[in-house]
């Protein structure tokens, strides 16, 4: 496999007929389809909000429970990692045995009760804890909506579907941010930190940024009641009749039809799977990609601004009155340019949009870093910053979850899956975590300049490794990858 071109697997073109039948129904007739997968897509909604919303009430919580230094703060933002590594892990032999469908409704459970429970809570250990519950939530639904809806999607709009995932990302980032921004009552700009702690936002404030979790939680929670379960979940457990039915109302009678055949014989053919069965020399190579493209994803290093917005616009010379609306802004232009690739994912194809991604935000750190050793301040450093995640959210972000729930075999989806997903929460809890210390210890300078030979190296792996997978059935990529 030399990634320089895409899959082309015998008996394309009758399968791209019956591709181009399927986008005339899905986008013509079948609202079901695009319904179900806006269901299955609030959980990264909730994925978004939940990750975010601890950025806009760092300044108020450390404050109340008096976190002064690096390796506390660190601790208090990175917690809920080691939730969503818990629940990367829990959901791939879990979703494989009792199905993609009952692991996102505890998903959504987990979502409206830790909200709750870190709003609540009084001592640190027991925000910590909650956290921890929140990051499960998170490690479930970042693992089963993408897989879920590839799974459920004809091969011909499945870029755009499971795009639906991270465009949902985007907005719950997004209205984190409103809602802190809506929350926050205005800073005087000489407040001290006790000012600050006694203050509305310092007592009560950071609570409801937290609470409102629990509103889309509940919407999830009954959504995901009415929601099929996944056809091919439902095939590979020998429930062919029920699958079939499922597909006819997805697609139409001759798509059930050929994605059954499909999914038969690419069952007919695997074993057993376990985690040993990842192992196998066929396997390596594709399990191999899938998680460097997500420890990339994350290494890349766009999600220190979302969780440590408030030290990299002061860094910047704002305030962190101004620092709220600035967030609000970032979040807006990654919504926008979320639906950019929304717009090209099936069309420009998924390898052109990640070599975009990673040499542009190579370049734009690489300014962002000179811009902090010249101790540069001003608008032109939140553009820059904003630049960089506009190519974030129309390359990276939304294109490794497509490819990530694509590329692996049928029999060994639910397992790949995890481990390329807990992959990502580790790179990503090392991300997180080791930001305030490299911040600290190279500077903010240093530190951008890390992440830019970090896309620099990613760039250079995506040309050499990723083929292009647009139009393709996921049993056409399994053929194809296995070869």
């Amino acid at each position: 496999m030399t990634g320089q071109g895409e899959l082309r697997p015998p008996g394309q073109g009758m399968l791209k007929a019956v591709g181009a039948e399927t986008v005339a129904i899905s986008l013509g007739q079948n609202t079901y389809l695009w319904a179900i997968c806006m269901v299955a897509a609030l959980g990264g909604l909730l994925f978004g909000y939940d990750w975010v919303v601890i950025g806009g009430a760092k300044p108020f919580y450390e404050k109340f429970f008096e976190l002064r230094n690096g390796s506390e703060q660190g601790w208090a933002m990175s917690c809920a990692l080691l939730g969503c590594l818990l629940g990367a892990v829990f959901s791939g032999s879990a979703s494989d045995r009792y199905g993609r469908k009952i692991l996102l409704i505890l998903a959504a459970l987990l979502f409206g009760v830790s909200s709750v429970g870190t709003a609540l809570a009084q001592v640190f250990h027991h925000f910590v804890m909650w956290r921890i519950v929140g990051g499960m939530a998170i490690g479930l639904a970042s693992n089963l909506s993408p897989m879920y809806i590839a799974e459920i999607s004809p091969a011909a709009v499945r870029g755009k579907l499971v795009s639906l995932n991270q465009l949902t990302i985007v907005m719950g980032i997004l209205l984190a941010q409103f809602v802190n921004w809506l929350i926050a009552q205005p800073v005087p700009r000489d407040a001290s930190a006790m000012e600050i702690l006694n203050s509305w936002n310092g007592q009560m404030g950071w609570r409801w940024m937290f609470g409102v979790t629990a509103i889309p939680s509940l919407l999830f929670f009954l959504g995901m009641l009415a929601v099929p379960e996944s056809p091919r979940w439902l095939a590979r457990n020998g429930r062919h009749d029920e699958a079939e039915r499922i597909l006819r109302r997805l697609g139409g009678e001759a798509h059930s039809k050929q994605a059954l055949a499909e999914i038969r014989s690419s069952l007919a053919t695997s074993k057993k799977v376990n985690l040993f069965a990842l192992l196998d020399s066929r396997l390596v190579g594709v399990l191999s990609l899938g998680v460097s493209l997500a420890v990339f994803q994350q290494w890349c290093g766009i999600n220190v601004i979302f969780s440590y917005a408030e030290e990299v616009f002061s860094a910047a010379g704002y305030h962190v009155s101004d620092i709220l609306l600035n967030i609000v802004i970032t979040g807006a232009v990654n919504l926008a340019f979320t639906l950019v690739a929304i717009a090209l994912v099936d069309k420009v194809g998924r390898r052109k949009l990640m070599l975009f991604g990673s040499a542009a935000l190579a370049l734009i750190y690489g300014l962002v870093g000179f811009g902090f050793y010249r101790h540069s301040r001003g608008v032109h450093m939140l553009l820059l910053v904003v630049v960089a995640i506009a190519c974030y959210a129309m390359s990276l972000a939304p294109v490794t979850w497509v490819v990530i729930s694509e590329i692996f075999p049928n029999h060994i989806r639910g397992a790949a899956m995890s481990v390329a997903v807990t992959s990502l929460w580790i790179a990503s809890f090392i991300l997180t975590y080791t930001f305030p210390i490299l911040n600290r210890g190279v500077g903010p300078a240093g530190t951008f300049w890390i992440y830019a030979g970090i896309c620099l190296a990613g760039f250079l792996f995506i040309r050499w490794r990723l083929p292009e997978t647009k139009g393709q059935t996921l049993e056409e990529i399994e053929q194809a990858l296995a070869s």
